[in-house]
Protein backbone atom coordinates (compact mmCIF):
# COMPACT_ATOMS: atom_id res chain seq x y z
CA UNK A 1 0.00 0.00 0.00
CA UNK A 2 1.37 3.48 -0.67
CA UNK A 3 2.29 5.97 1.50
CA UNK A 4 -0.38 8.31 -0.75
CA UNK A 5 -3.29 6.02 -0.18
CA UNK A 6 -2.05 4.92 3.76
CA UNK A 7 -2.23 8.77 4.72
CA UNK A 8 -5.29 9.35 2.70
CA UNK A 9 -7.14 6.65 4.50
CA UNK A 10 -6.28 7.33 7.76
CA UNK A 11 -7.00 11.25 7.08
CA UNK A 12 -10.60 9.66 6.76
CA UNK A 13 -10.19 8.36 10.46
CA UNK A 14 -10.85 11.70 12.33
CA UNK A 15 -14.41 11.94 11.58
CA UNK A 16 -15.12 8.77 12.74
CA UNK A 17 -14.42 10.43 16.37
CA UNK A 18 -18.27 11.27 17.16
CA UNK A 19 -19.98 10.68 13.89
CA UNK A 20 -20.07 6.49 14.08
CA UNK A 21 -21.48 6.98 17.53
CA UNK A 22 -24.23 8.83 17.01
CA UNK A 23 -26.29 6.13 15.51
CA UNK A 24 -26.21 4.27 19.29
CA UNK A 25 -25.80 7.09 21.15
CA UNK A 26 -29.26 6.67 22.82
CA UNK A 27 -29.19 3.14 22.78
CA UNK A 28 -26.19 3.82 24.98
CA UNK A 29 -27.61 6.25 27.45
CA UNK A 30 -30.44 3.50 28.17
CA UNK A 31 -27.79 0.89 28.46
CA UNK A 32 -25.56 2.79 30.91
CA UNK A 33 -28.37 4.76 32.40
CA UNK A 34 -26.95 7.78 32.06
CA UNK A 35 -28.38 11.37 31.69
CA UNK A 36 -28.23 13.32 28.13
CA UNK A 37 -25.21 15.74 29.33
CA UNK A 38 -23.42 12.79 30.10
CA UNK A 39 -24.17 11.37 27.24
CA UNK A 40 -23.06 14.25 25.22
CA UNK A 41 -19.59 13.51 26.57
CA UNK A 42 -19.21 10.45 24.99
CA UNK A 43 -19.13 12.14 21.88
CA UNK A 44 -16.97 14.95 22.76
CA UNK A 45 -14.36 13.80 25.46
CA UNK A 46 -12.11 12.63 22.99
CA UNK A 47 -11.96 15.76 21.39
CA UNK A 48 -10.99 16.99 24.24
CA UNK A 49 -8.12 14.86 24.64
CA UNK A 50 -7.32 15.68 21.42
CA UNK A 51 -7.10 19.41 22.03
CA UNK A 52 -5.11 18.74 24.84
CA UNK A 53 -2.50 16.09 23.77
CA UNK A 54 -1.88 17.65 20.18
CA UNK A 55 0.75 20.54 21.40
CA UNK A 56 2.67 17.43 22.64
CA UNK A 57 2.25 15.51 19.47
CA UNK A 58 3.28 18.13 17.68
CA UNK A 59 7.04 18.59 19.26
CA UNK A 60 7.56 14.67 18.99
CA UNK A 61 6.80 14.86 15.23
CA UNK A 62 9.00 17.16 14.71
CA UNK A 63 11.86 15.63 16.52
CA UNK A 64 11.42 12.11 15.28
CA UNK A 65 9.41 12.58 11.95
CA UNK A 66 6.46 11.13 11.37
CA UNK A 67 6.41 7.54 10.93
CA UNK A 68 6.79 6.39 14.64
CA UNK A 69 3.87 9.17 16.24
CA UNK A 70 1.90 7.85 13.30
CA UNK A 71 1.74 4.38 13.69
CA UNK A 72 1.93 4.33 17.74
CA UNK A 73 -0.89 6.74 17.26
CA UNK A 74 -3.17 4.32 14.82
CA UNK A 75 -2.34 1.40 17.52
CA UNK A 76 -3.77 3.70 20.37
CA UNK A 77 -6.91 4.74 18.31
CA UNK A 78 -7.38 1.49 17.66
CA UNK A 79 -7.26 0.04 21.03
CA UNK A 80 -8.82 2.93 22.56
CA UNK A 81 -11.72 3.04 20.15
CA UNK A 82 -12.01 -0.46 20.36
CA UNK A 83 -12.55 -0.77 23.77
CA UNK A 84 -16.20 -0.15 23.83
CA UNK A 85 -16.80 -3.54 22.06
CA UNK A 86 -15.78 -4.87 25.87
CA UNK A 87 -16.85 -1.96 28.33
CA UNK A 88 -19.90 -2.24 30.66
CA UNK A 89 -19.57 0.77 32.35
CA UNK A 90 -19.72 5.02 31.56
CA UNK A 91 -16.91 5.50 33.81
CA UNK A 92 -14.78 3.22 31.58
CA UNK A 93 -16.61 4.13 28.28
CA UNK A 94 -15.12 7.87 29.10
CA UNK A 95 -11.62 6.59 30.40
CA UNK A 96 -11.69 4.85 27.09
CA UNK A 97 -12.67 7.85 24.66
CA UNK A 98 -10.00 10.01 26.57
CA UNK A 99 -7.18 6.91 25.45
CA UNK A 100 -8.53 6.73 21.67
CA UNK A 101 -8.30 11.05 21.72
CA UNK A 102 -4.35 10.37 22.13
CA UNK A 103 -4.18 8.19 19.35
CA UNK A 104 -6.26 10.34 17.68
CA UNK A 105 -4.37 13.78 17.74
CA UNK A 106 -1.37 11.66 16.33
CA UNK A 107 -3.15 10.60 13.67
CA UNK A 108 -4.56 13.88 12.34
CA UNK A 109 -1.14 15.63 13.07
CA UNK A 110 0.92 12.99 11.66
CA UNK A 111 -1.03 12.63 8.54
CA UNK A 112 -0.88 16.22 7.98
CA UNK A 113 2.61 16.69 8.03
CA UNK A 114 2.85 13.64 6.31
CA UNK A 115 1.49 15.00 3.53
CA UNK A 116 2.58 18.38 3.15
CA UNK A 117 6.24 16.84 3.79
CA UNK A 118 5.82 14.41 1.05
CA UNK A 119 4.30 16.77 -1.89
CA UNK A 120 5.23 20.30 -2.84
CA UNK A 121 3.62 22.80 -5.53
CA UNK A 122 0.61 21.50 -7.99
CA UNK A 123 0.65 18.11 -6.72
CA UNK A 124 0.64 19.52 -3.03
CA UNK A 125 -2.49 20.89 -3.75
CA UNK A 126 -3.54 17.94 -5.94
CA UNK A 127 -3.06 15.73 -2.37
CA UNK A 128 -4.89 18.32 -0.37
CA UNK A 129 -7.78 17.93 -2.66
CA UNK A 130 -8.01 14.85 -2.28
CA UNK A 131 -7.99 14.91 1.54
CA UNK A 132 -11.05 16.78 1.55
CA UNK A 133 -12.32 14.52 -0.66
CA UNK A 134 -11.47 11.57 1.34
CA UNK A 135 -12.53 12.75 4.84
CA UNK A 136 -15.73 14.05 3.33
CA UNK A 137 -16.55 10.21 1.68
CA UNK A 138 -15.08 9.05 5.39
CA UNK A 139 -17.82 11.10 6.63
CA UNK A 140 -20.57 9.24 4.99
CA UNK A 141 -19.25 5.83 5.18
CA UNK A 142 -18.32 5.45 8.41
CA UNK A 143 -21.29 6.54 10.32
CA UNK A 144 -23.55 4.43 7.89
CA UNK A 145 -20.84 1.53 9.04
CA UNK A 146 -21.76 2.59 12.60
CA UNK A 147 -25.64 2.76 12.16
CA UNK A 148 -25.58 -0.99 10.37
CA UNK A 149 -23.54 -2.43 13.22
CA UNK A 150 -25.43 -0.90 15.83
CA UNK A 151 -28.34 -2.69 14.98
CA UNK A 152 -26.71 -5.86 16.16
CA UNK A 153 -25.71 -4.11 19.42
CA UNK A 154 -23.82 -0.11 20.94
CA UNK A 155 -20.65 -2.62 21.36
CA UNK A 156 -20.39 -3.59 17.59
CA UNK A 157 -20.29 -0.36 16.26
CA UNK A 158 -16.82 0.69 17.99
CA UNK A 159 -15.33 -2.78 16.08
CA UNK A 160 -14.79 0.34 13.48
CA UNK A 161 -12.43 2.00 15.64
CA UNK A 162 -10.36 -1.35 15.21
CA UNK A 163 -9.28 -0.69 11.43
CA UNK A 164 -6.65 1.62 12.74
CA UNK A 165 -4.71 -1.89 13.73
CA UNK A 166 -4.06 -2.70 10.09
CA UNK A 167 -3.48 0.36 8.92
CA UNK A 168 -0.71 1.01 11.81
CA UNK A 169 0.96 -2.16 9.78
CA UNK A 170 0.57 -0.62 6.49
CA UNK A 171 1.90 2.62 7.91
CA UNK A 172 5.05 1.27 9.21
CA UNK A 173 5.51 -0.18 5.56
CA UNK A 174 5.08 2.66 4.11
CA UNK A 175 6.56 5.41 5.35
CA UNK A 176 10.28 6.09 5.63
CA UNK A 177 11.57 7.04 8.59
CA UNK A 178 12.63 10.92 9.19
CA UNK A 179 9.67 12.15 7.45
CA UNK A 180 8.70 15.63 9.00
CA UNK A 181 9.98 18.73 10.31
CA UNK A 182 13.55 20.23 9.23
CA UNK A 183 16.17 18.65 11.26
CA UNK A 184 18.55 22.05 10.43
CA UNK A 185 16.58 23.44 13.07
CA UNK A 186 15.37 21.58 16.30
CA UNK A 187 13.92 24.24 18.85
CA UNK A 188 12.30 24.54 21.61
CA UNK A 189 9.42 26.64 20.44
CA UNK A 190 6.05 26.69 22.56
CA UNK A 191 2.92 27.86 21.37
CA UNK A 192 3.19 31.35 22.96
CA UNK A 193 6.77 31.45 21.16
CA UNK A 194 5.38 29.97 17.37
CA UNK A 195 2.15 32.64 17.65
CA UNK A 196 4.49 35.72 18.77
CA UNK A 197 7.04 34.48 15.75
CA UNK A 198 4.51 34.12 13.41
CA UNK A 199 1.70 36.54 14.55
CA UNK A 200 -0.51 35.58 10.93
CA UNK A 201 -0.69 32.04 12.74
CA UNK A 202 -3.49 33.65 14.96
CA UNK A 203 -5.65 34.25 12.12
CA UNK A 204 -5.05 31.28 10.31
CA UNK A 205 -6.13 29.20 13.39
CA UNK A 206 -9.26 31.82 14.20
CA UNK A 207 -10.58 30.30 10.87
CA UNK A 208 -10.22 26.85 12.16
CA UNK A 209 -12.37 27.85 15.11
CA UNK A 210 -14.98 29.04 12.71
CA UNK A 211 -14.84 25.38 10.73
CA UNK A 212 -14.76 23.60 13.82
CA UNK A 213 -17.47 25.14 15.51
CA UNK A 214 -19.90 25.85 12.44
CA UNK A 215 -19.46 22.23 11.58
CA UNK A 216 -20.89 21.11 15.15
CA UNK A 217 -23.63 23.96 15.18
CA UNK A 218 -24.82 21.89 11.93
CA UNK A 219 -24.65 18.45 13.47
CA UNK A 220 -26.21 19.42 16.98
CA UNK A 221 -28.89 22.08 16.07
CA UNK A 222 -29.61 21.24 11.90
CA UNK A 223 -32.37 18.67 12.90
CA UNK A 224 -33.89 20.90 14.95
CA UNK A 225 -34.26 23.69 12.53
CA UNK A 226 -35.56 21.13 9.43
CA UNK A 227 -38.22 19.79 11.87
CA UNK A 228 -39.19 23.56 12.66
CA UNK A 229 -40.31 23.09 8.49
CA UNK A 230 -41.63 19.61 9.17
CA UNK A 231 -38.93 17.75 7.97
CA UNK A 232 -38.08 14.81 10.28
CA UNK A 233 -37.76 12.20 8.35
CA UNK A 234 -34.51 10.31 8.97
CA UNK A 235 -33.88 9.98 5.61
CA UNK A 236 -34.26 13.25 4.34
CA UNK A 237 -32.86 14.72 7.63
CA UNK A 238 -29.05 13.41 6.33
CA UNK A 239 -29.83 14.39 3.08
CA UNK A 240 -29.72 17.89 4.69
CA UNK A 241 -27.19 17.10 7.24
CA UNK A 242 -24.46 15.07 5.73
CA UNK A 243 -25.32 13.62 1.74
CA UNK A 244 -25.43 16.91 0.40
CA UNK A 245 -22.18 18.92 2.05
CA UNK A 246 -20.25 15.96 1.54
CA UNK A 247 -20.93 15.48 -2.06
CA UNK A 248 -20.09 18.98 -2.62
CA UNK A 249 -17.22 18.59 -0.32
CA UNK A 250 -15.88 15.57 -2.39
CA UNK A 251 -16.34 17.38 -6.03
CA UNK A 252 -14.57 20.01 -4.58
CA UNK A 253 -11.74 18.27 -3.75
CA UNK A 254 -10.96 16.22 -6.61
CA UNK A 255 -11.16 19.47 -8.28
CA UNK A 256 -9.00 21.38 -6.23
CA UNK A 257 -5.71 21.54 -7.97
CA UNK A 258 -7.09 22.61 -11.21
CA UNK A 259 -8.93 25.57 -9.01
CA UNK A 260 -6.17 26.30 -6.79
CA UNK A 261 -4.05 26.77 -10.89
CA UNK A 262 -6.48 29.85 -11.58
CA UNK A 263 -7.30 31.60 -7.93
CA UNK A 264 -4.95 33.24 -5.13
CA UNK A 265 -5.49 31.56 -1.83
CA UNK A 266 -6.72 35.07 -0.32
CA UNK A 267 -9.56 34.82 -3.95
CA UNK A 268 -10.40 30.57 -2.74
CA UNK A 269 -10.59 32.08 1.08
CA UNK A 270 -12.81 34.62 0.00
CA UNK A 271 -14.50 32.15 -1.81
CA UNK A 272 -14.68 29.72 0.98
CA UNK A 273 -16.56 32.10 3.85
CA UNK A 274 -18.91 33.50 1.46
CA UNK A 275 -19.97 30.15 0.65
CA UNK A 276 -20.28 29.04 4.79
CA UNK A 277 -21.99 31.92 5.35
CA UNK A 278 -24.55 32.08 2.49
CA UNK A 279 -25.46 28.82 3.29
CA UNK A 280 -26.01 29.49 6.90
CA UNK A 281 -27.73 32.62 6.16
CA UNK A 282 -30.25 30.11 4.06
CA UNK A 283 -30.56 28.22 6.98
CA UNK A 284 -31.54 31.21 8.95
CA UNK A 285 -34.40 32.09 6.70
CA UNK A 286 -35.21 29.91 4.12
CA UNK A 287 -38.39 28.22 4.85
CA UNK A 288 -38.87 26.14 0.99
CA UNK A 289 -37.38 22.43 1.73
CA UNK A 290 -36.42 22.31 -2.23
CA UNK A 291 -34.64 25.76 -1.90
CA UNK A 292 -32.93 24.89 1.59
CA UNK A 293 -31.44 22.10 -0.56
CA UNK A 294 -28.93 24.79 -1.62
CA UNK A 295 -27.62 25.70 2.08
CA UNK A 296 -25.71 22.20 2.74
CA UNK A 297 -23.93 22.40 -0.80
CA UNK A 298 -22.50 25.73 -0.36
CA UNK A 299 -21.41 24.95 2.64
CA UNK A 300 -20.08 22.12 1.97
CA UNK A 301 -17.71 23.89 -1.43
CA UNK A 302 -16.79 26.39 1.51
CA UNK A 303 -15.34 23.14 3.54
CA UNK A 304 -14.20 22.17 0.40
CA UNK A 305 -11.97 24.61 -0.42
CA UNK A 306 -10.98 25.89 3.00
CA UNK A 307 -9.75 23.03 4.63
CA UNK A 308 -7.06 22.33 2.00
CA UNK A 309 -6.08 26.46 1.81
CA UNK A 310 -5.62 27.11 5.14
CA UNK A 311 -3.84 23.83 5.89
CA UNK A 312 -1.19 24.98 3.35
CA UNK A 313 -0.89 28.39 4.47
CA UNK A 314 -0.73 27.29 7.98
CA UNK A 315 2.50 25.24 6.66
CA UNK A 316 3.98 27.91 4.72
CA UNK A 317 4.03 30.58 7.96
CA UNK A 318 5.37 27.59 10.38
CA UNK A 319 8.37 26.78 7.75
CA UNK A 320 9.51 23.07 7.51
CA UNK A 321 11.32 23.39 11.07
CA UNK A 322 7.89 24.04 12.96
CA UNK A 323 5.84 22.14 10.72
CA UNK A 324 4.44 19.30 13.47
CA UNK A 325 3.80 22.31 16.19
CA UNK A 326 1.62 24.45 13.73
CA UNK A 327 -0.72 21.40 12.28
CA UNK A 328 -0.32 20.28 15.67
CA UNK A 329 -2.00 23.08 17.28
CA UNK A 330 -4.72 23.04 14.30
CA UNK A 331 -5.76 19.82 15.53
CA UNK A 332 -6.18 21.61 19.18
CA UNK A 333 -8.06 24.65 17.84
CA UNK A 334 -10.04 22.36 15.66
CA UNK A 335 -11.36 20.05 18.17
CA UNK A 336 -11.43 22.67 20.68
CA UNK A 337 -14.31 24.45 18.67
CA UNK A 338 -15.88 21.19 18.14
CA UNK A 339 -15.84 20.53 22.15
CA UNK A 340 -17.35 24.57 22.86
CA UNK A 341 -19.70 24.40 20.26
CA UNK A 342 -22.78 23.39 22.08
CA UNK A 343 -21.49 25.18 25.52
CA UNK A 344 -21.49 28.64 22.97
CA UNK A 345 -24.59 28.08 21.27
CA UNK A 346 -26.74 25.74 22.79
CA UNK A 347 -27.71 28.62 25.35
CA UNK A 348 -27.85 30.93 22.71
CA UNK A 349 -30.48 28.98 20.72
CA UNK A 350 -32.54 27.96 23.89
CA UNK A 351 -32.97 31.59 24.39
CA UNK A 352 -33.62 33.26 21.01
CA UNK A 353 -34.30 30.38 18.27
CA UNK A 354 -32.62 27.86 16.25
CA UNK A 355 -32.55 31.16 13.08
CA UNK A 356 -31.17 33.13 15.32
CA UNK A 357 -28.23 30.49 16.08
CA UNK A 358 -27.76 29.94 12.69
CA UNK A 359 -27.72 33.21 11.57
CA UNK A 360 -24.98 34.38 14.04
CA UNK A 361 -22.96 31.53 13.28
CA UNK A 362 -23.33 31.95 9.73
CA UNK A 363 -22.89 36.24 9.45
CA UNK A 364 -21.44 37.51 12.98
CA UNK A 365 -18.61 34.97 13.44
CA UNK A 366 -17.33 34.61 9.52
CA UNK A 367 -17.33 38.58 8.87
CA UNK A 368 -15.45 39.47 12.48
CA UNK A 369 -13.16 36.81 11.76
CA UNK A 370 -12.60 37.60 7.97
CA UNK A 371 -11.69 41.11 9.10
CA UNK A 372 -9.21 39.86 11.40
CA UNK A 373 -7.29 37.26 8.77
CA UNK A 374 -7.30 40.72 6.80
CA UNK A 375 -5.65 42.68 9.82
CA UNK A 376 -2.95 39.74 9.98
CA UNK A 377 -2.54 39.44 6.49
CA UNK A 378 -1.40 43.17 6.05
CA UNK A 379 0.50 43.43 8.60
CA UNK A 380 4.22 42.78 9.14
CA UNK A 381 6.89 41.97 11.48
CA UNK A 382 10.95 42.45 10.79
CA UNK A 383 12.02 38.59 11.33
CA UNK A 384 9.81 35.96 10.23
CA UNK A 385 6.63 37.29 8.64
CA UNK A 386 6.22 40.64 5.83
CA UNK A 387 4.28 41.45 3.55
CA UNK A 388 5.83 40.86 -0.38
CA UNK A 389 5.11 43.20 -3.30
CA UNK A 390 5.39 41.90 -6.57
CA UNK A 391 6.35 38.46 -4.91
CA UNK A 392 4.25 35.67 -4.78
CA UNK A 393 0.34 36.13 -4.45
CA UNK A 394 -0.29 39.92 -3.76
CA UNK A 395 -1.08 40.73 0.01
CA UNK A 396 0.91 36.86 0.80
CA UNK A 397 3.06 36.79 4.19
CA UNK A 398 6.57 36.15 3.17
CA UNK A 399 8.64 33.57 5.11
CA UNK A 400 12.19 32.60 5.17
CA UNK A 401 13.33 29.04 4.36
CA UNK A 402 15.91 27.18 6.26
CA UNK A 403 18.16 28.40 3.95
CA UNK A 404 17.56 31.82 4.55
CA UNK A 405 15.66 32.57 1.55
CA UNK A 406 12.95 34.78 1.22
CA UNK A 407 9.68 32.15 -0.12
CA UNK A 408 6.07 33.28 -1.01
CA UNK A 409 3.58 31.89 0.97
CA UNK A 410 1.51 29.74 -1.39
CA UNK A 411 4.16 30.19 -4.08
CA UNK A 412 5.28 26.70 -5.45
CA UNK A 413 8.76 27.04 -4.78
CA UNK A 414 10.22 23.71 -3.51
CA UNK A 415 11.07 24.30 0.62
CA UNK A 416 9.61 20.73 2.33
CA UNK A 417 12.02 17.80 1.98
CA UNK A 418 10.59 14.89 -0.54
Amino acid sequence: MGRTVVLLLASTLGVMGGAIVVPVLEVIRGDLGVSGTAGGFILTAHGLAIAVVSPVVGRVVDRFGVRAPMVAGLVVYGLGGGAGLVVESYPALIAARLVFGVGAAAVFTCTTVGLLAFYDGAMRDQVMGWRSTATSAGGVVWPLLGGLLGGLSWHATFAIYLVGLPLAVAAALALPAGTGGAPARRERAGVGRLLRERPALLGYYALWLVFAVQGYVLAIFLPARLAELGIDDPLVVSIYAVAGGALATSVVGLLYARIRRWATHRVLLATALSCTAAGFGLYATVSQPVVLLAAPVLFGVGNGVLFPVVTVLVDEVAGPELRGRAAALSGTVIFAGQFASPLLFGPLIEATSTTTGFAVAGGTSVSVLCLVVWAWWRRSTPDQVRTGAGTGEPGHPIVRSTTGTAVAAGEETSRCPS
